[in-house]
C-alpha cells in the first residue's frame, strides 16, 4: 500500500470514531435532559395526568388509506 492509502484509511477511521463518540455524547445529553425535565414535572402535582391515547383514525389517516387503496 502506498503512504497516501494508509493515511486515507487512518483519517477515515478517526472520522468514524469521532462520529460514534459524538453520537454517544448526544444520546447522553438527551437522556440527562429528559431526567432533568422529569424532576420538574414531578414538582408540579397540580397538572392532571393525561391518559395515553392509542391508534386513532383521523381524517388525515382516512385520506391516506383512500389514496393508498387499503
Amino acid at each position: 500500500m502506498s503512504k497516501d492509502t494508509l493515511t486515507d484509511n487512518t483519517d477515515r477511521r478517526k472520522f468514524l470514531i469521532g462520529m460514534a463518540a459524538a453520537g454517544g455524547a448526544t444520546t447522553a445529553a438527551a437522556i440527562a435532559g429528559g431526567a432533568l425535565a422529569g424532576t420538574e414535572s414531578d414538582a408540579a402535582p397540580d397538572k392532571p395526568a393525561t391518559a395515553k391515547q392509542g391508534y386513532r383514525e383521523t381524517p388525515h389517516i382516512r385520506e391516506y388509506y383512500r389514496l393508498a387503496q387499503f
